[in-house]
């Protein structure tokens, strides 16, 4: 090497007898060993750039001794040594597992971790927003900013780009909610059908799917009419797992109407009678709605009997979650309080609630304005 210089503040530059320019950095020893980062380039000026670089996030407290990393690889990192270990939901990973292998992967995985800039993300998200919906967009980008975080707390990175990128739009995914007339199309399409009680329940009560499968017999007292959310039913990792509810608020206690606790009461009656007709291959483990055989009933089941009686409904467009959707949106506008609202639906933030159903919300603040003007004789 030849030309070896020493700038004020810049460490180690030197020009090797190839004519290329190298930036050292000194990172100290670890387990016995010196460590050094380097950087290369054309010119002088090229790489005490790049130095400079290496001294702002070393300032910033990322870890530049760590193996440099592509997205790709800190992803499967992520999710195998760290989301796998820390208590997140099989459910939630098998989601995270999806984004990650069929979008992030393959448009950024070749991007090393701490190069990934605001920019190449936002072109992401932007594309990805052509031929998605904004929803899902949104999903993509949480799981991005999650593992980026997490990046960032391990020392990779000394900031989040995926928090300064701006999703789009959302205006386009206000979902349609059914009207009254239309759910009672629904149930008279479901009466009589052995889970046709279920998608009554998921109107009266805003249970998530997997709430209602978990509902156990000993875990609602029609006499007193109440019931406890204390389980989950979801398939994970290719088998159905018995699981708590989705978050801290997610296990609720709820008043029972008296449509809900008739609905219970022709569920009891009609299970009884597969009871008698399973014979002894009836297990039984307490479900309110069991197989016809005692045991969980297959969360993709229920999904495929709902869409076969939305369709006789005609009620194609309708998706079992929008029943949840359709119970909120009926409380508030029959002027339920939101907090109550929040209760019943098991939402972790008030904030989840105020914009979910803004749509409703805002009708409710005309009427509010239109009663003052009414109050003091404004037309």
């Amino acid at each position: 090497m030849t030309g070896r210089r020493r700038g004020s503040g810049e460490g180690s530059i030197y020009r090797r007898a190839d004519g290329k320019w190298v930036a050292m950095l000194d990172l100290g020893w670890e387990n016995g060993k010196r460590r050094r980062r380097a950087v290369y380039g054309k010119t002088r000026a090229e790489v005490a750039a790049k130095l400079k670089e290496l001294h702002r996030a070393q300032e910033d407290g990322v870890n530049l001794a760590a193996k440099p990393r592509t997205l790709a690889e800190w992803l499967d990192e992520w999710l195998n040594d760290i989301k796998a270990k820390d208590g997140t939901r099989p459910s939630t990973l098998d989601r995270y597992r999806l984004v990650v292998r069929l979008d992030l992967v393959p448009a950024l995985g070749k991007i090393r971790v701490d190069k990934l800039t605001v920019r190449d993300v936002q072109r992401f998200l932007t594309a990805k927003g052509e031929t998605s919906s904004p929803g899902g967009v949104a999903k993509i980008h949480a799981v991005l900013r999650a593992a980026l975080s997490d990046a960032v707390r391990f020392e990779l990175v000394s900031r989040n780009v995926a928090k300064s990128v701006k999703l789009p739009s959302s205006a386009a995914a206000e979902r349609r909610v059914p009207t009254p007339e239309e759910i009672r199309q629904l149930f008279t399409a479901a009466e009589g059908d052995r889970l046709g009680e279920v998608f009554r329940l998921a109107v009266l009560l805003g249970l998530r799917r997997g709430e209602l499968l978990g509902l156990r017999w000993t875990d609602v007292d029609l006499e007193n009419r109440f019931l406890v959310v204390r389980t989950t039913i979801q398939r994970s990792g290719g088998q159905l797992r018995v699981a708590e509810p989705k978050t801290r608020r997610s296990a609720r206690r709820i008043r029972l109407s008296q449509s809900a606790v008739r609905a219970f009461e022709r569920q009891r009656i009609r299970q009884a009678k597969e009871r008698l007709a399973a014979g002894s291959a009836w297990q039984d483990q307490g479900w309110v709605f069991a197989s016809q055989i005692g045991t969980p009933t297959e969360p993709r089941n229920l999904n495929r009997r709902f869409d076969q009686i939305r369709h006789a409904a005609g009620l194609d467009w309708l998706h079992l979650h929008d029943l949840r959707h359709a119970c909120g949106t009926y409380l508030i506008a029959e002027g339920v309080d939101l907090r109550t609202v929040m209760e019943v639906l098991g939402h972790s933030t008030f904030r989840l609630t105020m914009d979910t159903y803004a749509h409703v919300l805002d009708g409710q603040l005309h009427t509010a304005a239109d009663a003052m003007d009414r109050a003091f004789g404004e037309d």
